[in-house]
């Protein structure tokens, strides 16, 4: 199944598989879909999976097909890549890797980067079932975007790359969520996605792969290494498919 959207600014195409949609997609919008009544109040979703693993693409694909097939309960996707902090910030702060003080926008995307505190303010407030806007980030202009969506709806579904994240700060995002996803990736594919995906953005090739291999990867070896559990556990695979983690 053929899909397009606009992810970030950028346009993204994708191929989800036949099987995919009827055995793991459909089956998790119902899951969501009686979880949602048997609560009796909008449920909040966190998925979480490390960058290039195609999550936001993915959130889209749900939504979209949440809307399509008669009986759905529609869901709203949210990311939490809003959150990321300004350029101008970045470009003016410090923090400390692997023992050593590095310029923020050289490690853009890694938790520090991102403005914890307002993510998890609010997340409380749609987690109560609150109607509040909502960041989005453009990589054309490589800010956030704040009010680009106000958030409704019984289902909601936010993706990012640390909300399962297993520290001190990310760990406590967990108490909102009344069900979580994972998506686990192999590091090469994600390499390969990520510079791709850098280099759509504007930035020269050589200077992506710089990027990818000294900031992105880091980043994507910390998601997957260092997460709590997952009610449902996905695998991307390199052919586009995916496949249920037991």
């Amino acid at each position: 199944m053929e899909y397009s959207v606009r992810i970030n600014g950028l346009m993204v195409d994708a191929v989800y598989r036949e099987e995919d949609v009827r055995d793991i997609f459909l089956p998790l919008l119902r899951r969501l879909r009686s979880l949602q009544r048997e609560k009796g109040r909008r449920i909040l979703v966190m998925m979480a999976a490390p960058p290039g693993a195609g999550k936001s693409t993915l959130a889209s694909f749900l939504e979209s097909l949440s809307r399509s097939v008669p009986g759905m309960t529609p869901i709203t996707v949210i990311g939490m890549d809003g959150f990321h902090r300004r350029q101008e910030y970045l470009m003016s702060h410090r923090a400390v890797r692997d023992g050593r003080e590095v310029e923020m926008v050289k490690i853009k995307g890694a938790p520090v980067t991102f403005d914890l505190e307002l993510l998890r303010e609010r997340i409380g407030r749609v987690a109560a079932g609150e109607e509040c806007p909502w960041p989005e980030y453009d990589r054309l202009i490589h800010n956030p975007v704040e009010g680009k969506i106000c958030v409704k709806g019984r289902i909601v579904l936010l993706e990012g790359n640390y909300l399962l994240l297993d520290e001190d700060g990310w760990r406590e995002l967990g108490q909102y969520a009344d069900y979580t996803i994972r998506i686990t990736a192999d590091l090469d594919m994600l390499r390969e996605r990520l510079i791709a995906r850098k280099a759509a953005s504007g930035t020269e090739y050589e200077e992506a792969v710089r990027f990818v291999d000294s900031s992105d990867l880091y980043n994507a070896r910390l998601c997957l290494g260092r997460c709590v559990e997952a009610d449902l556990t996905l695998r991307g695979l390199r052919g586009g498919g995916y496949e249920v983690v037991e």
